[in-house]
Protein backbone atom coordinates (compact mmCIF):
# COMPACT_ATOMS: atom_id res chain seq x y z
CA UNK A 1 0.00 0.00 0.00
CA UNK A 2 0.75 3.76 -0.32
CA UNK A 3 2.31 5.33 2.70
CA UNK A 4 0.22 8.45 3.29
CA UNK A 5 1.16 11.08 5.90
CA UNK A 6 -1.39 12.96 8.27
CA UNK A 7 -0.88 16.72 7.44
CA UNK A 8 0.35 18.26 10.64
CA UNK A 9 -2.47 20.59 12.25
CA UNK A 10 -2.12 23.80 14.11
CA UNK A 11 -2.33 24.18 17.42
CA UNK A 12 -5.99 24.80 18.71
CA UNK A 13 -6.74 28.39 19.52
CA UNK A 14 -9.13 28.43 21.93
CA UNK A 15 -12.17 26.55 22.61
CA UNK A 16 -13.32 23.52 20.91
CA UNK A 17 -9.49 22.97 19.47
CA UNK A 18 -10.19 23.81 15.85
CA UNK A 19 -7.91 25.70 13.49
CA UNK A 20 -8.53 27.50 10.68
CA UNK A 21 -8.60 24.64 8.04
CA UNK A 22 -10.94 22.75 10.41
CA UNK A 23 -8.59 19.82 11.70
CA UNK A 24 -8.84 19.60 15.33
CA UNK A 25 -5.42 19.50 17.68
CA UNK A 26 -4.77 16.08 20.28
CA UNK A 27 -5.61 19.39 22.70
CA UNK A 28 -8.45 22.17 23.60
CA UNK A 29 -8.26 25.18 25.24
CA UNK A 30 -10.85 25.78 28.30
CA UNK A 31 -11.56 28.42 30.80
CA UNK A 32 -12.15 26.65 34.36
CA UNK A 33 -12.59 27.80 37.55
CA UNK A 34 -10.00 26.04 40.46
CA UNK A 35 -10.73 25.30 44.07
CA UNK A 36 -8.14 25.50 46.51
CA UNK A 37 -8.44 25.78 50.51
CA UNK A 38 -11.83 27.09 49.59
CA UNK A 39 -10.64 29.93 46.93
CA UNK A 40 -11.69 30.50 43.46
CA UNK A 41 -9.22 30.85 40.84
CA UNK A 42 -9.95 31.29 36.91
CA UNK A 43 -7.75 29.94 35.08
CA UNK A 44 -6.96 28.20 31.50
CA UNK A 45 -6.61 24.63 31.07
CA UNK A 46 -5.95 21.97 28.18
CA UNK A 47 -8.05 19.33 27.61
CA UNK A 48 -7.70 16.38 25.93
CA UNK A 49 -9.70 16.46 22.70
CA UNK A 50 -12.15 13.38 22.50
CA UNK A 51 -14.11 14.03 18.73
CA UNK A 52 -15.58 11.40 16.46
CA UNK A 53 -14.32 9.52 13.47
CA UNK A 54 -15.93 7.94 10.80
CA UNK A 55 -14.18 5.16 9.61
CA UNK A 56 -15.62 4.05 5.82
CA UNK A 57 -13.91 1.14 2.90
CA UNK A 58 -14.50 1.72 -0.45
CA UNK A 59 -13.64 -0.84 -3.07
CA UNK A 60 -14.35 0.45 -7.03
CA UNK A 61 -17.48 2.69 -6.99
CA UNK A 62 -19.29 1.27 -3.65
CA UNK A 63 -18.30 2.53 0.02
CA UNK A 64 -19.59 1.63 3.26
CA UNK A 65 -19.30 2.93 6.51
CA UNK A 66 -18.07 0.69 9.11
CA UNK A 67 -17.57 1.60 12.18
CA UNK A 68 -17.55 5.71 14.12
CA UNK A 69 -15.44 5.79 16.88
CA UNK A 70 -14.96 8.69 19.95
CA UNK A 71 -10.77 9.11 19.42
CA UNK A 72 -8.46 11.86 19.93
CA UNK A 73 -7.53 13.18 16.90
CA UNK A 74 -3.83 12.50 15.13
CA UNK A 75 -2.61 9.68 13.37
CA UNK A 76 -6.03 8.91 12.29
CA UNK A 77 -4.79 6.99 9.28
CA UNK A 78 -3.10 4.54 11.86
CA UNK A 79 -6.28 4.26 14.25
CA UNK A 80 -8.40 3.69 10.98
CA UNK A 81 -5.96 0.99 9.62
CA UNK A 82 -5.21 -0.85 12.91
CA UNK A 83 -9.05 -1.18 13.91
CA UNK A 84 -9.82 -2.95 10.69
CA UNK A 85 -7.16 -5.49 10.75
CA UNK A 86 -7.80 -5.94 14.32
CA UNK A 87 -11.23 -6.66 13.63
CA UNK A 88 -10.05 -9.06 10.51
CA UNK A 89 -11.78 -6.85 7.97
CA UNK A 90 -8.34 -6.31 6.21
CA UNK A 91 -5.12 -7.85 5.65
CA UNK A 92 -2.10 -5.27 4.84
CA UNK A 93 -2.13 -6.27 0.88
CA UNK A 94 -5.86 -5.14 0.83
CA UNK A 95 -5.66 -1.93 1.73
CA UNK A 96 -4.37 0.59 -1.32
CA UNK A 97 -4.24 4.44 0.00
CA UNK A 98 -5.69 6.11 3.34
CA UNK A 99 -6.98 9.31 2.78
CA UNK A 100 -9.12 12.39 4.62
CA UNK A 101 -12.98 11.93 3.21
CA UNK A 102 -14.33 14.26 0.91
CA UNK A 103 -17.14 12.59 -0.40
CA UNK A 104 -19.90 15.13 -1.11
CA UNK A 105 -21.67 14.00 1.87
CA UNK A 106 -19.50 15.23 4.22
CA UNK A 107 -19.16 18.98 4.99
CA UNK A 108 -16.00 20.52 5.08
CA UNK A 109 -16.01 21.15 9.15
CA UNK A 110 -16.02 16.91 9.06
CA UNK A 111 -13.58 16.42 6.55
CA UNK A 112 -10.70 15.40 8.88
CA UNK A 113 -13.01 13.27 10.75
CA UNK A 114 -13.69 11.08 8.40
CA UNK A 115 -11.52 8.68 6.81
CA UNK A 116 -12.09 6.66 3.83
CA UNK A 117 -9.95 3.15 3.60
CA UNK A 118 -9.69 2.47 -0.25
CA UNK A 119 -9.20 -1.52 -0.91
CA UNK A 120 -8.16 -3.51 -3.56
CA UNK A 121 -10.30 -6.05 -5.21
CA UNK A 122 -14.05 -5.77 -3.80
CA UNK A 123 -15.77 -4.64 -0.40
CA UNK A 124 -15.09 -7.53 2.22
CA UNK A 125 -18.21 -9.80 3.30
CA UNK A 126 -18.61 -8.13 6.91
CA UNK A 127 -21.08 -10.16 8.61
CA UNK A 128 -18.11 -11.50 10.56
CA UNK A 129 -18.28 -7.54 12.50
CA UNK A 130 -21.45 -8.95 13.71
CA UNK A 131 -23.00 -4.93 13.67
CA UNK A 132 -22.59 -1.62 11.77
CA UNK A 133 -21.41 -0.25 14.93
CA UNK A 134 -20.33 2.96 16.73
CA UNK A 135 -17.82 2.44 19.57
CA UNK A 136 -17.08 4.60 22.59
CA UNK A 137 -13.79 6.15 23.99
CA UNK A 138 -14.31 4.23 27.09
CA UNK A 139 -14.10 0.58 24.97
CA UNK A 140 -17.33 -1.69 25.64
CA UNK A 141 -18.31 -3.88 23.01
CA UNK A 142 -15.40 -2.70 20.29
CA UNK A 143 -14.06 -6.65 19.83
CA UNK A 144 -15.24 -9.61 18.32
CA UNK A 145 -18.12 -11.15 19.85
CA UNK A 146 -16.28 -14.09 21.53
CA UNK A 147 -12.78 -16.18 21.71
CA UNK A 148 -13.95 -18.44 18.88
CA UNK A 149 -14.19 -15.50 16.38
CA UNK A 150 -10.21 -15.83 17.00
CA UNK A 151 -9.61 -19.05 16.76
CA UNK A 152 -10.56 -19.73 12.89
CA UNK A 153 -7.67 -16.63 12.11
CA UNK A 154 -5.15 -16.25 14.95
CA UNK A 155 -2.55 -18.55 15.23
CA UNK A 156 -1.37 -19.46 19.55
CA UNK A 157 1.52 -18.22 20.35
CA UNK A 158 3.38 -20.99 22.54
CA UNK A 159 5.88 -19.16 24.78
CA UNK A 160 8.30 -22.16 24.65
CA UNK A 161 8.90 -21.45 20.30
CA UNK A 162 9.52 -17.74 19.97
CA UNK A 163 12.38 -17.58 22.42
CA UNK A 164 11.66 -14.08 24.03
CA UNK A 165 12.48 -13.74 27.45
CA UNK A 166 12.22 -10.45 29.44
CA UNK A 167 13.67 -9.72 32.67
CA UNK A 168 12.22 -8.58 35.46
CA UNK A 169 13.47 -5.60 35.93
CA UNK A 170 12.83 -3.93 32.18
CA UNK A 171 9.54 -5.08 33.42
CA UNK A 172 9.64 -2.91 36.04
CA UNK A 173 10.76 0.48 34.19
CA UNK A 174 8.18 0.16 31.34
CA UNK A 175 5.26 2.31 33.12
CA UNK A 176 7.64 5.22 33.79
CA UNK A 177 9.64 5.07 30.16
CA UNK A 178 5.78 4.95 28.83
CA UNK A 179 4.54 7.72 30.68
CA UNK A 180 7.85 10.16 29.84
CA UNK A 181 7.25 9.10 25.80
CA UNK A 182 3.16 10.84 26.52
CA UNK A 183 3.76 14.46 25.26
CA UNK A 184 0.15 15.27 25.71
CA UNK A 185 -0.97 13.15 29.03
CA UNK A 186 1.62 15.78 30.37
CA UNK A 187 -0.82 19.04 29.95
CA UNK A 188 -4.07 17.38 30.24
CA UNK A 189 -3.96 14.31 32.91
CA UNK A 190 -6.86 12.63 30.23
CA UNK A 191 -4.80 10.56 28.06
CA UNK A 192 -4.36 6.44 27.81
CA UNK A 193 -0.98 5.18 25.82
CA UNK A 194 -0.20 2.04 23.96
CA UNK A 195 3.56 1.80 23.96
CA UNK A 196 5.78 -0.79 21.79
CA UNK A 197 8.55 -1.68 24.01
CA UNK A 198 11.82 -4.19 22.26
CA UNK A 199 12.91 -7.09 25.44
CA UNK A 200 15.19 -5.05 26.69
CA UNK A 201 12.78 -1.97 27.10
CA UNK A 202 13.49 0.12 24.60
CA UNK A 203 10.50 2.32 23.38
CA UNK A 204 10.09 1.54 19.92
CA UNK A 205 6.64 3.68 18.78
CA UNK A 206 3.57 4.82 21.57
CA UNK A 207 0.51 6.41 21.12
CA UNK A 208 -1.99 8.41 23.07
CA UNK A 209 -5.90 8.69 22.73
CA UNK A 210 -8.56 9.16 25.20
CA UNK A 211 -9.51 5.75 24.67
CA UNK A 212 -7.17 2.65 25.51
CA UNK A 213 -8.17 0.86 22.55
CA UNK A 214 -7.98 3.66 20.05
CA UNK A 215 -4.01 4.01 21.12
CA UNK A 216 -3.29 0.60 20.68
CA UNK A 217 -5.35 0.65 17.16
CA UNK A 218 -2.88 3.04 16.18
CA UNK A 219 -0.10 1.25 17.31
CA UNK A 220 -1.02 -1.65 14.82
CA UNK A 221 -1.95 0.77 12.50
CA UNK A 222 1.89 2.52 12.53
CA UNK A 223 3.04 -1.29 12.15
CA UNK A 224 0.66 -2.33 9.30
CA UNK A 225 1.14 0.76 7.05
CA UNK A 226 4.92 0.64 7.75
CA UNK A 227 5.20 -3.35 6.71
CA UNK A 228 6.25 -4.11 10.12
CA UNK A 229 3.39 -7.00 10.85
CA UNK A 230 3.37 -9.53 12.82
CA UNK A 231 5.24 -7.73 15.64
CA UNK A 232 6.41 -10.64 17.23
CA UNK A 233 9.42 -9.91 19.37
CA UNK A 234 7.77 -7.49 21.10
CA UNK A 235 6.10 -6.23 24.25
CA UNK A 236 2.91 -4.13 24.52
CA UNK A 237 2.48 -1.92 27.25
CA UNK A 238 -0.38 0.12 28.05
CA UNK A 239 -1.85 2.39 30.56
CA UNK A 240 -5.08 0.81 32.89
CA UNK A 241 -6.56 -1.89 32.59
CA UNK A 242 -6.35 -4.90 30.38
CA UNK A 243 -9.95 -5.67 28.93
CA UNK A 244 -10.89 -8.33 25.94
CA UNK A 245 -10.45 -5.95 23.55
CA UNK A 246 -6.60 -5.00 24.04
CA UNK A 247 -5.75 -8.74 24.00
CA UNK A 248 -7.66 -9.28 20.68
CA UNK A 249 -5.86 -6.34 19.15
CA UNK A 250 -2.57 -7.66 20.46
CA UNK A 251 -2.97 -11.42 19.74
CA UNK A 252 -3.86 -10.34 15.92
CA UNK A 253 -0.73 -8.27 15.89
CA UNK A 254 1.37 -11.25 17.08
CA UNK A 255 2.03 -9.49 19.93
CA UNK A 256 3.18 -12.21 22.89
CA UNK A 257 3.57 -10.44 25.91
CA UNK A 258 1.35 -7.11 27.18
CA UNK A 259 1.70 -5.09 30.47
CA UNK A 260 -0.53 -3.03 32.13
CA UNK A 261 -0.35 -1.17 34.85
CA UNK A 262 -4.14 -2.15 36.52
CA UNK A 263 -5.94 -5.12 36.31
CA UNK A 264 -6.72 -7.71 33.71
CA UNK A 265 -10.65 -8.56 32.99
CA UNK A 266 -11.64 -12.41 33.26
CA UNK A 267 -12.22 -12.95 29.76
CA UNK A 268 -8.44 -10.96 28.67
CA UNK A 269 -7.05 -13.70 31.20
CA UNK A 270 -9.15 -16.47 29.04
CA UNK A 271 -7.55 -15.51 25.94
CA UNK A 272 -4.23 -14.64 27.06
CA UNK A 273 -3.93 -18.23 28.39
CA UNK A 274 -5.58 -20.24 25.42
CA UNK A 275 -3.14 -18.46 22.85
CA UNK A 276 -0.29 -18.58 24.91
CA UNK A 277 0.29 -15.15 25.74
CA UNK A 278 2.21 -13.41 28.61
CA UNK A 279 -0.15 -11.66 30.37
CA UNK A 280 1.40 -8.93 33.46
CA UNK A 281 -0.78 -6.75 35.34
CA UNK A 282 -0.37 -4.45 38.47
CA UNK A 283 2.64 -3.58 36.88
CA UNK A 284 3.69 -0.69 39.55
CA UNK A 285 7.08 -0.37 40.98
CA UNK A 286 8.99 -3.55 41.80
CA UNK A 287 6.02 -5.94 41.41
CA UNK A 288 3.55 -7.16 39.19
CA UNK A 289 1.17 -9.94 38.85
CA UNK A 290 1.27 -12.80 35.99
CA UNK A 291 -1.77 -14.22 35.05
CA UNK A 292 -0.35 -16.47 31.80
CA UNK A 293 2.59 -17.64 30.22
CA UNK A 294 5.26 -17.47 32.68
CA UNK A 295 7.80 -18.75 31.13
CA UNK A 296 8.79 -15.64 29.11
CA UNK A 297 9.64 -13.56 31.99
CA UNK A 298 12.70 -14.55 33.78
CA UNK A 299 11.64 -15.17 37.06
Amino acid sequence: MSRPSEPPGPRPPGIGGHGPDGRSGPTTRARITQVRAGTAVERRDDLATEEPLEIRIQAGGARRTVAITMRTPGHDFELAAGFLYGEGVVSPADVASIAYCTDEDVPPQARYNTVTVRLRGGLPDLPALERHFTTSSACGVCGSASLDALRDRCPSLPPGDDGLRVSPEVLYALPERLRRAQSVFGKTGGLHAAGLFTPLGEAVAVREDVGRHNAVDKLVGWALMGGRLPLGGHLLMVSGRTSYEIMQKALTAGLPVVCAVSAPSSLAVDLAREFGMTLVGFLRGERFNLYSAPERVGV
